[in-house]
């Protein structure tokens, strides 16, 4: 797996598909790892003639982690940020923007379309706010502006979010665990066969495990606070996705985030919650098409 230094950090990172294809930058979500976008989806950028480039976030997978900073107390973290009180994070979510940007200059793209999901999807927006000329299109899916008022997870999917995993643990217990949270936020109207999800979740165990780099992440989301003001300010091309059925991000943080960002497109789509299911991965590429190839932009052009 190649390691490249950004924004003074290593991040890991994979290309594949047309190297003079239109660039598309994919930002996983929280404690995801590049190796989380699902295979089929890759591969349908891939044959839409794309130059894809996905990198491990800081603190998760192969990239550096931030455990000096210690893990933070995250029910203590919780009623700061519900009571408005100021957090101490390791970094804020534009540090991870940043991130990107010097992955892009590190690669020599000079432009790319973004696409971020979740976490991933909030990271994306910074990004195409803060640097226009870099982006070319915003997808940001199953994410939110952070605006304050906006409602939060059911209780169950905060409940399967913030159960930590028990004390040596073995991979197989892990591996239970995480698939119960996964079915508790995913999609009700798809759901992921057992064997895809277990082998999913395997696939990213095996690679890395940091769950003090999850904590730090959810407190980077916290602190980054209200994006609202932000996302008035892009001004490419942007195309929210969100599932109605989605427990985790609820369905209205996705229209209120198409409504800040201006001619935004919208698509909500039915029993869709907070996953990607294989089921739904062709309307999903179908959505992105025009956007990736409404005009043809290839790496050396974009550089």
């Amino acid at each position: 797996m190649p390691i490249i230094t950004a924004n003074g950090i290593d991040l890991a990172y994979e290309t594949s598909g047309n190297p003079d294809g239109p660039p598309v930058l994919l930002i996983m979500g929280l404690g995801m790892q590049l190796v989380s976008w699902p295979a089929e989806f890759v591969q349908g950028l891939e044959r839409q003639g794309c130059f894809v480039i996905r990198f491990d976030n800081r603190d998760s997978g192969l990239s550096s982690k931030f455990d000096s900073a210690g893990v933070p107390n995250l029910p203590l973290s919780y009623v700061k940020s519900v009571v408005g009180w100021p957090l101490r994070a390791a970094y804020l979510l534009s540090d991870m923007a940043r991130d990107a940007c010097g992955l892009l200059d590190a690669l020599g793209v000079g432009r790319a379309h973004v696409i971020g999901v979740s976490m991933g999807g909030m990271i994306a927006q910074i990004f195409a706010a803060e640097y226009p000329e870099r982006t070319l299109s915003l997808t940001s899916i199953m994410s939110s502006s952070g605006r304050r008022g906006l409602p939060g997870p059911t209780r169950a999917a905060r409940r399967a979010l913030m159960r930590p995993a028990p004390a040596g643990a073995r991979r197989e217990h892990l591996i239970d665990q995480m698939a119960q949270t996964f079915r508790v936020i995913g999609s009700p109207g798809f759901p992921m066969p057992e064997p895809v999800l277990r082998d999913r979740i395997a696939r990213s165990i095996d690679r890395s495990l940091c769950p003090g780099g999850v904590a730090r992440q959810l407190v980077a989301i916290a602190a980054s606070g209200d994006r609202s003001p932000l996302l008035r300010q892009i001004i490419r091309p942007a195309l929210v996705i969100h599932g109605a059925a989605d427990p985790l991000v609820p369905v209205a943080c996705g229209i209120d985030t198409a409504k800040r960002i201006s001619g935004a497109v919208l698509h909500v789509i039915d029993g869709m919650g907070h996953d990607l299911p294989p089921q739904l991965i062709p309307r999903l590429l179908a959505l992105l098409k025009p956007f990736l190839l409404s005009k043809i932009v290839t790496k050396a052009e974009a550089g």
